[in-house]
């Protein structure tokens, strides 16, 4: 199996782990949904439902795999999936924390891009 096709299938197994999760503590009026667009890589988990401000569409998630490597673009959970990411075995130059502007980014221990 070669290296997109292995991160493939585990930010796929993450972002259930924690849709899942986030189902067994659900917060009234709100659902949790995946979105998997593997054609193009892209990887979402939302939280989708009405709240008394309004409208809710939050990507509590947002990874996308692009040139070799894991670009988390969002992440509003609790735990991080950096941290799982990095136990699973993905070296962390092969993740890019593109929530952080590309000038800072080479102050993490993280890929650039």
């Amino acid at each position: 199996m070669d290296r997109v096709t292995t991160y493939r299938a585990l930010v796929k197994e993450l972002l259930q782990c924690q849709a899942e999760c986030m189902q067994r503590h659900p917060q009234a009026a709100i659902e949790t949904e995946l979105s998997f667009d593997e054609a193009h890589d892209n990887y979402l988990l939302l939280n989708v439902g009405w709240t008394k401000q309004g409208r809710m569409l939050v990507p509590a998630l947002y990874i996308r795999l692009h040139n070799g490597k894991i670009w988390v673009e969002n992440d509003w959970t609790e735990a991080g999936i950096v941290d799982a990411l990095v136990e699973r075995g993905v070296p962390t130059d092969d993740i890019v924390l593109a929530f952080h502007p590309p000038k800072t980014r080479s102050y993490t221990e993280f890929a650039v891009a």
